[in-house]
Formats: structure tokens, sequence, C-alpha cells
């Protein structure tokens, strides 16, 4: 945050070089977050067919018969939709296991999950079995459940460097001049295992998190000594200063359980203001366009050759805006950026579902929509996708955070397993009008941030905490 600030002050990304450790651990935080988290959301899409031929050649080998387009298309939507069961289960634990073993240890233990689920994927063809893939799946999500925004590396990376990598690595290696072909697809589905040896490798190299040292375990010296070597000597103090007095708001609370959290009045505006956007990554519509592109595209009427194209320009723009939101949202204020960019994601995808249904009246209509979806990814990285990252590190204290994470990861990974299981039959049956049941959602979310939430912009935890306490 204080990166940030100093970024908006001089009106320009500035790297400074006294945080460059900063700059390094964010980095190998992002691989092994985002970079994993693009592979396991969009590069399944490029070898879909692929895969749904393996399923139904493996299904004939087995039982002599081979399998409907309807069961197909449930296989096939279990193998998208299990990705989230694990990450549920994978956010269910990344509540407790972080607070017991630290953050540095949660991820290491993390990534060794995340090496068995690739070794599972590379072996899958040869082993000619699916429930290698569901398992991989499984695992992969378990994986990235408590790795993935708003878990465990957000968490490090918002007590220790609040910027964000992108995914778009894991999206390019999926177009079929590298690995998104038929021989190649269970290692690229096994790329993940990549980044998660790099994190293994790197992470014991780097300090625990301070914040986690001082506050949950009451290591003063060692926090010091974390602090000293992620910042610069005259930042240090001012890091304990903030630390200090969010300690001693707290009043030496214990970490709170999930029961706690949502039947405390103590923080119920803090949980609703966390419920909507968790919710609204899912719900906005994104996930499910990341899931179904090529169906979408192909509603548009895109030659086939060129959708992978396309799918990677997509994973483009939104590293661009990602990118751009980490400069920006404390210049501002995360209400007003997350806020007016639901709106206007509300009013982008009417037009879309519009120019949808009108493709054939004209023939640059296809070429608007395409813009359209574009412009819906774009907003979604400034607003909803860069401000959502932070935000149980943001609006709750230390004793709150570990159920926070929990709550909000069981909304984002069931969010997803409902999309995942349901949205490929909405697109069968709605067509081009499938994008109308997130306009309703991302209205109401933007009305709601702009008009019920307080501005945390240039806030510590202390006095955001005062503002929540009001409303309250």
């Amino acid at each position: 945050r204080r990166l940030n600030r100093h970024c908006c002050e001089h009106l320009k990304p500035v790297v400074l070089p006294q945080y460059w450790r900063l700059y390094l651990l964010t980095l190998v935080l992002g691989v092994g977050g985002s970079f994993q988290y693009g592979i396991h959301i969009s590069v399944i899409t490029f070898p879909a067919e692929y895969i749904q031929r393996f399923v139904n050649h493996t299904w004939m080998q087995r039982y002599n018969a081979p399998l409907s387009d309807s069961n197909i298309q449930l296989i096939w939507s279990f193998i998208l939709a299990v990705l989230s069961v694990g990450g549920w289960i994978g956010a269910m634990h990344s509540g407790r296991i972080p607070v017991v073993y630290g953050r540095k240890k949660a991820l290491l233990l993390n990534n060794v999950v995340a090496v068995v689920a690739a070794l599972l994927m590379v072996f899958s063809r040869m082993a000619k079995s699916i429930s290698m893939i569901f398992l991989g799946r499984l695992l992969y999500g378990y994986n990235i459940g408590p790795s993935l925004y708003p878990f465990v590396p957000p968490r490090f990376r918002a007590e220790c460097a609040p910027l964000v990598f992108g995914e778009t690595g894991g999206e390019a290696l999926g177009i079929k001049e590298i690995m998104g072909t038929d021989e190649l697809w269970p290692y690229l589905l096994a790329v993940s295992g990549v980044p998660a040896l790099l994190q293994l490798m790197a992470l014991p190299f780097f300090p625990e998190s301070p914040r986690y040292l001082y506050i949950d375990k009451g290591d003063t010296e060692g926090a010091k000594q974390a602090l000293q070597w992620l910042w610069p000597e005259e930042d240090v103090m001012m890091e304990l200063e903030d630390m200090l007095a969010e300690k001693d708001s707290t009043q030496g609370e214990a970490a709170k359980t999930v029961k706690e959290t949502f039947t405390s009045r103590s923080v119920r505006w803090q949980l609703l203001t966390m419920v909507f956007p968790c919710a609204g990554i899912q719900f906005c519509g994104v996930t499910a366009l990341y899931f179904y592109v090529f169906d979408i595209f192909r509603e548009t009427g895109v030659p086939e050759n060129l959708m992978q194209y396309l799918a990677l320009g997509i994973g483009a723009t939104e590293l661009t805006a990602v990118t751009l939101c980490a400069f920006l949202i404390d210049r501002t204020g995360r209400k007003k950026l997350m806020g007016y960019s639901y709106l206007l994601m509300g009013i982008i995808m009417s037009v879309l579902t519009a120019t949808l249904s009108l493709k054939n009246l004209n023939s640059w209509i296809p070429y608007v929509s395409i813009a359209l979806i574009f412009s819906v990814i774009l907003v979604y990285g400034l607003g909803p996708c860069g401000g959502s990252i932070a935000l149980p590190a943001d609006l709750f204290l230390q004793a709150w955070r570990p159920s926070a994470y929990v709550i909000s990861g069981t909304i984002n990974w069931l969010s997803v397993f409902i999309l995942g299981m349901l949205f490929g039959y909405v697109v069968d049956g709605l067509g081009p009008f499938c994008f109308l049941i997130f306009v309703a959602y991302t209205i109401s979310s933007g009305v709601f941030l702009l008009w019920c939430v307080p501005e945390t912009k240039g806030k510590t935890m202390v006095e955001i905490t005062r503002d929540f306490n009001r409303l309250n």
C-alpha cells in the first residue's frame, strides 16, 4: 500500500531499487498463484476438443459403446467444475493452516499438492484414465484454493508487497503452435507443476510474513528481522507502528471462528462488503466467459482458426487492466473503482446481449460483439478483479482474517462450481441471452458498493475498522 501511495504521489509507476526484495517476492508469489490460476482456468479451454475426444475414446474402449453428446457435455462439465470442489476444500483449510504453521510453510505444503496433480495429468492419457484427470483437477483446485486471491499468497502479498502478477503466460501456452495440441495436452495440463517447483525452491530463502510473526506469534524480534530483510531501514519503524496499532486494537483477541464471524454484529458490514465482490468475481460473468469463450465466439461467428488468438488477447487485456489497477486503486479509492466498474460491466453486457442477438443483421455487428467482450474484461480487471484481491486483508483485523478467508473462499469456489456445471447448458438454452443473468448482479453490486460502503482510500486498518463500527 505504501509503494502504491508513493506511485500516486509521483503520478506514475515508480520502480524503487531499495524495494527489490519485495518485487522479487511478488514475482515468486505471482508465478505460483496467478500463473497457476491462468493455467487451471484458461488452458483447459484450449484443448477441450482433444480432451472430450479422449473421454469418448476411453469410454468406448472400456464399455464398447460411445458416449452421447449430452453425456460428453456432462462429463466435461464435471471436469471443469471439480476444480472448484478442490478449491473450496483448500479454501476451508486456508484459514487455519497459515495461522498454525505460518504463511510460508502453508505455501510450501500446498505446492507439493500441485506437483502430485501435475504427475496425474502427465500420465492420465498413458493410463487411459478419466479418473486421473478428475483427481488431478481436484488436487489443482485444492492447490489454488488457498494460493489464489483472496487466500494465502495475497495475504502474504498484502502484508509484504501489494502487487499483482498476471496470468497471461498460462493462456499463451494453450495455443496450438505451442502446447494446445492432441499430443501435448496432458503436458499442458501438467505445466502448473513447474511454478509449484519454483516456489518450493525459492520460498525457503524468503522470511515469514512480518505481520504473522508480530501479531499472531508475538515474535517482535522475528518480525523486525523480516521487515529489515524486506523493507529499507526508514520504512521498518513505520511498519512496526502500523502493526502495533492493529495489535492494540484487537486487545489480544484470539482468532475468531467462522460462526463468530457470521453472528457478530461488530463485523457485519465488513462481511457484506466482502461477500458481494467475492461472489461478484464469478457472477459478473467473466469466469463463465473464460470457461466457454469458444462457444461465445462461435455465437458471434468468429472463424475457428482465430478463436485461440482472441482468447489469448482476452488474457493479455486482463493482465494490462489488473496491472493498471495496482497503480490506480490508491488514487481513486477501492469503493469508486469497484462500484463504477460493476455498473459499467452491467451496461456493457446489456449491449453485448443485443449485439449477439442481432449478429445476422449486418456483417460488422459480430466485430462490435468481440470489442464489447474485450471491454468487459478490461473493466473487470480495472475494478472487480484487481480491487477484490486483498479485501479480507483490508477489511478485517488480524483476529477475524482467518475466518474471513474461509468465507470468501467458500463463496468464490461455490460460485465457480455452479457456473462450471450449469453455464454450458445456459449457453445452449439461452444462446445470445446468456449474459443477462449477470447484468442484475453487477448493477446491484455496483449500487451497494457506491452507496453503502465506507471508503478505505489512504486509511489504516484501525481507521477502516472505526468507519465500519459506525455502521455496525
